[in-house]
């Protein structure tokens, strides 16, 4: 029988609540859902398994990255249907319930499907014991004979194993960066372009990626009033763009600190090829063992997503003490809407164990507040949403016109990670669910002077 993919979507239809937006094709050859448009393929049973025995983000994300779930068409427009029914995006949201209710960050809050689905490592075995609604029960039933054999398959190789420890720690932050950035600098090559810049550019209306990566370096420059002579400290500098753009345009002497060693060898053999030796180190260390201060700037651009909410203090103090008198600190994180109850939030599954394990967001108020306890004056913030929107479609683009050299480069399940991160976080930004924000912070002098302009900012160029 050709079967399958009608019976999956009668399946989701009764576990979602609404009509399948997609198209869905199955191992068998048969089809189902709208006719137009891009299409999910079901490539085989174990990707049923997987979502069975981890319901919920994870498992749609195993069977993705391990290729039993795959798509036809355009990716942008199959994740925005599946986010306008999963997330609501066009309606208001409803009041908060009493109890908190996760909520997740990036790929986002594919967790729905678990009202009618089991706990994870439950497995199917357990399935209808944990059903209450009786259309729920049969549609699960479905499901598990779709699925069988039954055996829970091996996570996908590129899931992230954890040594253990305390999150946030020297080791497991080493173990997290080195996860993420240690795939191959030439694989990065293929999607950030020759810029090898990894954070959100600033964009005109007719500019290109590289164009937009040097002016979002520039500005970082022009906010912090870089001037020839100064000491700069590049946290997570990544693999060494900001340190050579200050160095070359700016005349400062640049320390930049990364966790990853791939990263730290790429950007050295960058700076000696531009004969700037003398001015930028760079350093394989972590932010709390930085101990040769003051400086005179601090650029921390796409870092502090990885420090951690419990950490975010020690990490604002630690900038600040190294920081001299007047100094600025212009801090680019990727931020979140608050929530009702701040401990209702959760680190999003896919992005934690595929992406950046541990990684966290926070909201951009929490962000101000934690750097004024840290004794910091905020003086700007700028919002960047749309910005990164651009940005991850472009290096979306560029990840699928070098998708072969990509694949051989690393593997194919980690081609597809990168696929569906920067896919899902390009959408999560255009529709508000993520933001990005550049916050420019000064460490008062003498007296509360801060040394800053009274008019820091040119809005426009006026009236005619």
């Amino acid at each position: 029988m050709t079967d399958a993919a009608p019976r999956l979507a009668a399946i989701a239809e009764t576990l979602l609540g609404a009509p399948v937006p997609v198209r869905i094709r199955a191992w068998d050859g048969s089809a189902a859902g709208p006719a137009t448009g891009p299409v999910l393929v079901i490539e085989n049973r174990r990707a049923l398994r997987r979502i069975l025995w981890k319901p919920g983000e994870l498992g749609l994300a195993r069977a993705w990255v391990a290729g039993d779930l795959t798509f036809e068409g355009d990716l942008f427009e199959l994740l925005d249907r599946v986010a306008g029914l999963l997330w609501e995006r066009e309606h208001p949201a409803p009041a908060p319930a009493p109890a908190p209710v996760p909520a997740r960050s990036g790929l986002g809050k594919l967790a729905a499907l678990r009202p009618h689905l089991p706990g994870p490592g439950s497995g199917p075995a357990g399935t209808a014991a944990l059903l209450r609604d009786p259309a729920a029960r049969a549609a699960v039933r479905d499901l598990v004979a779709l699925a069988r054999p039954w055996a829970a398959p091996a996570p996908p190789p590129e899931e992230a194993v954890r040594s253990g420890g305390p999150r946030h720690s020297r080791r497991r932050d080493s173990e997290a960066i080195s996860h993420h950035y240690d795939v191959g600098n030439a694989f990065y090559e293929r999607v950030l372009g020759p810029s090898m810049v990894y954070s959100c550019a600033y964009w005109t209306a007719d500019g290109t990626l590289e164009d937009a990566q040097r002016d979002k370096l520039d500005l970082v420059c022009r906010k912090l009033a870089l001037e020839p002579g100064q000491r700069l400290l590049d946290v997570g500098c990544g693999w060494g763009s900001m340190a050579l753009h200050a160095a070359r345009e700016y005349g400062v002497r640049v320390t930049g600190i990364t966790l990853s060693r791939e990263q730290a060898a790429y950007a050295r053999k960058r700076i000696a090829e531009e004969g700037l030796t003398d001015r930028v180190e760079i350093r394989v260390q972590d932010y709390r063992d930085v101990k040769d201060g003051p400086y005179d700037a601090i650029s921390s651009i796409g870092m502090a997503e990885h420090v951690g909410s419990a950490r975010y203090r020690e990490y604002a103090g630690t900038l600040h003490a190294l920081l001299a008198p007047g100094g600025r600190l212009l801090n680019h994180q990727i931020g979140r809407p608050p929530e009702h109850d701040e401990r209702a939030y959760e680190i999003d599954e896919f992005i934690d164990a595929y992406v950046f394990p541990d990684g966290e967001l926070s909201p951009i108020g929490t962000t101000v507040g934690e750097l004024e306890r840290a004794g910091f004056e905020v003086r700007d913030v700028e919002a960047l949403r749309e910005h990164y929107a651009l940005t991850l479609r472009a290096w979306v683009a560029r990840l699928e016109r070098h998708w072969d050299e990509a694949v051989r480069l690393t593997s194919p399940g980690r081609a597809r990670v990168w696929l569906l991160y920067m896919a899902a976080s390009a959408l999560g930004f255009e529709h508000g669910r993520l933001g990005v924000n550049q916050v420019l912070a000064v460490r008062p002098g003498g007296g509360g002077a801060s040394g800053m302009p009274l008019r820091a900012r040119v809005w426009g160029a006026g009236p005619a």
